[in-house]
């Protein structure tokens, strides 16, 4: 089975990684569009030059990779991928013969905690839009998209993990709830910047508390989100 892991930025994408590849039987891929975006883009990221130089910049490469057999001989392979890569030029038809999930947080969450680490983003940054365009992509050739929400995952592992296994048709494996701390050999080379709290970790954080009060941008972005955020929450498992 190929799993494609839809999320944005600061939303337990990495642990969600970890927590796959902890079974055994999956191989696991971080963010592999990350130096076609930014090629693209032309945007200023933190560890740009490296990133572009660890992947290949060609779209047509990485799909390549992501229908192709998976890595090391792996019954399954498990995509983590950030919505808001796919831009205007970024193929689209592949999507729809993997399987799709998609990994969504309350906005004012993701503004609060990419905000710490990205000055003044956007909308476009934080893949909130771009994962209801995509979830539409798949629902309408009728692949049957499965939603499921970061903090329901952070309340409850072991429950929402063995749901989200159960709607893919993966059997559960209990290895998912834990993983060796220190990172993991696929992690992408901008993992120094953006997962220290992660590679800190051996299991998932607990619930979360209260949403953050936020002003200003960062008010404003959260309430930009919050359609498609509401959208997908509406038919999360």
């Amino acid at each position: 089975m190929h799993i494609a892991m839809w999320s944005g930025p600061r939303n337990l994408s990495t642990a969600m990684m970890y927590s796959f590849a902890a079974r055994g039987d999956c191989a696991v891929v971080d963010e592999p569009f990350y130096a076609t975006y930014l090629d693209r883009t032309g945007l200023d990221h933190p560890m740009r030059d490296a990133i572009l130089a660890s992947q290949p910049t060609d779209p047509a490469r990485v799909v390549d990779v992501l229908t192709g057999p998976a890595p090391t001989g792996k019954a399954h392979f498990y995509q983590k991928h950030m919505a808001q890569h796919m831009i205007p030029g970024i193929p689209r038809e592949w999507i729809t013969r993997v399987t799709n999930v998609f990994l969504i947080r309350h906005p004012a969450r993701v503004a609060a905690s990419f905000s710490a680490k990205y000055d003044n983003p956007v909308l476009a940054d934080i893949g909130f839009t771009q994962q209801a365009e995509l979830y539409d992509q798949v629902n309408a050739a009728g692949g049957r998209p499965v939603v499921i929400d970061s903090s329901d995952i952070r309340r409850d592992p072991e429950t929402m993990l063995s749901r989200l296994c159960d709607a893919i048709g993966l059997p559960w494996d209990a290895a998912m709830l834990h993983w060796p701390g220190g990172g993991h050999p696929d992690d992408g080379v901008w993992a120094g910047h953006w997962y220290g709290a992660v590679h800190r970790s051996t299991g998932f954080a607990p619930a979360e508390g209260p949403l953050p009060a936020l002003g200003g941008p960062a008010a404003d972005l959260t309430a930009a989100a919050m359609p498609a955020y509401e959208k997908l929450r509406a038919v999360a498992i």
